[in-house]
């Protein structure tokens, strides 16, 4: 009993020490956060590599130091380079971050309150500019990082897209990889067959020029057809209940990946190359900020509230006049049209695509980022995305074990947190770009309903 509760004082102890140390950085808002996090990139850019090589390594950690650190080889053979990574980090992001957020906290939160009195869409885009750039930077240092910065908000358009079926409208999806599928295959060959030259369709149809220009046409036709073998899948599955989507759209996906495999016209289970590489980071940036943005209005609409009370209870939605299978229909080729979209821009990444990636593995990472970020949440989806493709990457170096940690590690989410990490949350664009402190005047600090008022009538 004694050890109990030494146990339980211990951690209560630490609990409160951690929440000391971080209390300061509730007050940051995220203009403080993404301002801190460009200084820290500009640092990285500027010092990095003579930093890198004084600590004795041959480059710049390019993910945190993560796949130093996990290197079984080199923590036997060269401990001294997991120093250097752990230093490296702290140097350049920890410390760095931590202070600057701290010290301009008390500006951060005039600026915040200043841009959001004046518009709104203004303190939207200076902080998307703020946020690319930190992107860009962070990006700048290696290709690997660039890779690895679009697979990421590819994701987030993956998972953004799937959560609408799996987890607003409580269904269980597995057709995913299709729809993704469908669009690679429809924007490569627009692209291809259009403005690139290539040995399967010869010479472009249309100056190569314009291609850059095309490609967004491209995209959009891919999610398109995607949302066309959508409908394949919807009309017989929202006939019936229960769990006869999951059977179905299982059967589609590798209908679909059966059927470009045997396709000579696209180079069947060879792939199909040559897709000019225009899905550049800025272009995969806007176009998964569209889709946070349109998805976020979707599921706070009236069709999404209908979408919400279908899944809450089929039965009563429809006693109630609401058309549930036009509204589950409705999001899945709402969802299906994402998906190609995301398809394409994957494809645009690559500049290849063959039928085995679009298999039962992209269907295990989906629903894993889906339920590890969370249920009916934007922001789920978002940290889970991202969390997913950083997680992945830093485990690479564990090679075969990787693949152990990481079903270890959702089997504990799900016991845990059935819903995901973060489930069932709104995402409020104004609650996140609000200050996180009041602003004081003469009179000294004023409530924060106060400040908002006054930010609102000025």
């Amino acid at each position: 009993m004694a050890v109990e509760t030494a146990t339980l004082s211990r951690r209560g102890s630490l609990k409160e020490v951690l929440s000391k140390i971080w209390s300061p950085y509730r007050k940051v808002p995220l203009l403080g956060w993404l301002v801190s996090s460009l200084v820290a990139v500009g640092l990285e850019l500027l010092v990095g590599p003579l930093l890198a090589r004084f600590l004795g390594m041959a480059k710049v950690p390019v993910l945190f130091g993560f796949t130093i650190v996990l290197n079984m080889d080199i923590l036997f053979t060269k401990p001294a380079l997991i120093f250097g990574a752990i230093v490296y980090v702290l140097l350049i992001y920890i410390l760095p971050i931590g202070l600057i957020a701290r010290l301009t906290t008390p500006l951060a939160n005039r600026l915040a309150a200043k841009l959001l009195s004046v518009s709104m869409i203004l303190s939207v885009l200076v902080h998307l500019v703020l946020l690319y750039a930190v992107l860009f930077l962070w990006a700048e240092v290696s290709d690997y990082r660039i890779l690895i910065a679009r697979l990421a908000m590819i994701n987030i358009v993956l998972t953004l897209s799937l959560n609408v079926v799996n987890g607003y409208m409580g269904e269980f999806s597995c057709s995913h990889p299709g729809f993704m599928a469908l669009g690679a295959y429809t924007t490569s060959i627009f692209t291809v067959l259009l403005f690139a030259q290539d040995s399967t369709f010869g010479a472009p149809l249309l100056p190569p020029e314009l291609g850059p220009f095309m490609f967004p046409i491209g995209l959009i036709l891919g999610g398109v057809v995607a949302a066309l073998g959508a409908l394949l899948i919807a009309i017989p599955s929202f006939k019936t209940r229960g769990d006869y989507l999951a059977i179905i759209s299982l059967a589609f996906m590798f209908i679909v990946k059966s059927l470009f495999e045997n396709l000579e016209v696209v180079n069947g289970a060879r792939g199909l190359g040559g897709q000019p590489k225009w899905a550049d980071l800025l272009t995969v940036f806007v176009w998964a900020i569209a889709c946070i943005w349109i998805i976020n209005n979707f599921v706070r609409s009236t069709l999404g509230k209908a979408l919400n009370a279908v899944r809450d209870g089929e039965l009563a939605a429809d006693a109630m006049t609401v058309n549930t299978r036009g509204t589950k229909m409705t999001a899945f080729l709402f969802s299906a049209f994402w998906a190609g979209v995301a398809g394409g821009l994957f494809a645009h990444v690559l500049g290849y695509v063959n039928p085995g990636m679009f298999g039962i593995q992209k269907l295990a990472e989906l629903l894993a980022m889906v339920y590890l970020g969370g249920l009916n949440s934007v922001v789920g989806s978002i940290s889970g995305a991202v969390g997913f493709t950083v997680l992945g990457e830093a485990l690479r170096p564990l090679e075969i074990y990787k693949w152990i940690i990481i079903p270890l590690l959702l089997i504990l989410v799900m016991l845990f947190r059935p819903t995901g990490l973060i489930a069932f949350r709104e995402f409020n664009v104004k609650k996140i770009l609000e200050p996180r402190q009041p602003s004081t005047g003469s009179d000294g600090p004023r409530p924060k309903d106060e400040v908002e008022h006054a930010a609102t009538s000025s």
